[in-house]
């Protein structure tokens, strides 16, 4: 921390927003198969009656339900289901955000906190997947399909409610508060300095 300023400390985070941003995206559907792994874990174990399967394109995943999308008919006996087709981009963000304050501090196990990001965030993307999934198919489809899923008043205030938090709250925040809690010891070092440099002006 010696010599470090928070104007330093600011430009190299600038500096390596673009190259894990870069990263990040081109290694999308890399970075999106252990969430993939994740949602299909817990959207078929907490919503079986609902989830008939998920599938994984590049940096999508889609959840494909067991809700009637159309009225069985002669020519289709069976109907269409809805399929819900999530980008897993929008949840996972705050990920190279967090690389870039890693990069930045120039702390010791440097990769260990990076992987170690990644495992803690990736339950998060999880759940604003599966919370994205609820909305859309409690608000967004056809009255006649979102009543098979049977959800109640409460559940659909908990759904939409889930779905805001996923969506607005934890992308940002949960990166940031990890990135805190992983260096204190930087944060308590660099207050110092700088009570430090302002001592003898007093």
């Amino acid at each position: 921390m010696r010599g470090t300023s928070l104007g330093g400390f600011v430009l190299r985070v600038v500096a390596w927003l673009p190259p894990a941003f870069a990263v990040w995206y081109l290694a999308g559907p890399l970075f999106a198969f252990p969430i993939g792994l994740l949602t299909n874990g817990v959207a078929r174990l907490a919503f079986a009656d609902i989830v008939q399967s998920v599938e994984q394109q590049g940096h999508l995943i889609t959840i494909v339900s067991t809700l009637k999308a159309t009225l069985a008919t002669t020519e289709n006996p069976t109907g269409g289901v809805v399929s819900v087709e999530l980008n897993t981009l929008l949840y996972s963000f705050g990920f190279p955000m967090l690389v870039a304050l890693i990069l930045a501090a120039r702390q010791p196990y440097v990769l260990r906190k990076v992987l170690l990001g990644y495992v803690v965030l990736a339950p998060f993307v999880t759940w604003g997947l599966v919370a994205e999934f609820l909305k859309r198919v409690t608000f967004d489809i056809a009255p006649s399909a979102a009543a098979q899923a049977g959800f109640g008043p409460l559940q659909r205030e908990a759904i939409a409610f889930a779905y805001q938090f996923g969506a607005l709250i934890l992308p940002t925040v949960a990166p940031a508060v990890f990135w805190v809690l992983t260096h204190r010891r930087f944060l308590e070092d660099f207050a110092a300095g700088e009570a430090a440099a302002e001592k003898p002006s007093q």
